[in-house]
């Protein structure tokens, strides 16, 4: 019972805190002080205070589109282990429900988007699903890999299975999947180099034009379930690049933080040091990304 107590506060209160590891990193390297780790929880609870406005064109989509984007995030985040502890829930086959979990998030964000009736929103809307299309194989060959690795269909058994042991027999094919599933975790959380939260151009928005016309508490939601997502798809990440356990629960629960903190740092890195891609590359990345899971698939396959 204490783990899960642990487990769902960590889940709710420290997304938006790798958010601010991650500005504050990029701050640095910018040579600026930056705002505070804390700043993103600020302005989570200053747009939960604001009131909404609602275009007369739009329908419930609209207004559905965020509450079912946290709705299902927070359901994986149940479904994902955190370092060496089990999800709450677990049973065989939720690795399927996980990874459908965020393509029902991401269909009714790109619906909320398209009923607006704006032409700007439909092409972010047309951009996430291309990129969707890309990078979900990546996931799935993922997912296979640690299955057949593990001879289990949980995500808790199958990623428990994944210790520094493991490194011996399949360390080739677990070092393809964490490249391409690093890929997955900036193409998903709309990183750089393939998008930039941050930005003001129009033509060059993928997530972000898609929330345009979304303001006030809806437009918090969806911000916090934007960093929840980081938050799960990086343990995702963290159980394959950092399979670190100590045998005592609450010091493994503070390197599952250490670890994520220390993710965040490394996207903030990347983030200082590259540059967008052009919209006509990130295919070709993300097609890469692939090849490397399906590698590592082959490679485990006897």
């Amino acid at each position: 019972m204490t783990n899960i107590i642990i487990h769902t506060f960590l889940a709710l209160l420290m997304p938006p805190l790798l958010l601010g590891v991650i500005a504050k990193t990029k701050a640095a390297f910018g040579g600026r002080v930056g705002a505070p780790f804390l700043q993103p929880y600020y302005d989570i609870l200053r747009l939960l205070h604001k009131g909404s406005v609602f275009s007369t064109t739009t329908t419930w989509v609209f207004r559905a589109g965020p509450i079912v984007a946290l709705a299902t995030t927070a359901v994986a985040a149940l479904l994902m282990p955190f370092g060496a502890h089990p999800a709450p829930i677990s049973f065989s086959g939720d690795m399927i429900l996980y990874a459908y979990l965020f393509a029902l998030g991401r269909f009714f964000t790109m619906a909320a988007a398209l009923d607006t009736g704006s032409s700007f929103e439909g092409m972010g809307s047309a951009r996430e699903a291309t990129y969707s299309c890309l990078a979900e194989p990546t996931l799935f060959f993922a997912l296979i890999t640690l299955s057949r690795l593990s001879g289990s269909y949980s995500l808790s058994q199958m990623l428990a299975n994944v210790t520094p042991g493991a490194w011996l027999y399949a360390g080739a094919s677990l070092l393809l999947l964490i490249g391409g599933m690093f890929i997955v975790l900036l193409v998903e959380n709309c990183r750089i180099p393939f998008d930039d939260p941050n930005t003001h151009l129009e033509l060059t928005m993928i997530h972000e034009v898609m929330v345009l016309d979304h303001s006030g508490p809806a437009f918090g939601i969806i911000q916090y379930a934007a960093a929840l997502k980081l938050f799960v798809l990086g343990a995702f990440f963290i159980h394959l690049a950092l399979p670190f356990a100590t045998g005592n629960a609450y010091l493994d629960w503070g390197v599952f933080i250490a670890s994520m903190l220390l993710l965040a740092v490394v996207i903030g890195v990347v983030e200082s040091v590259m540059a967008r891609l052009r919209l006509v590359r990130i295919p070709q990345l993300l097609v890469a990304a692939t090849i490397l899971a399906a590698f590592s698939t082959l490679l485990i396959i006897r």
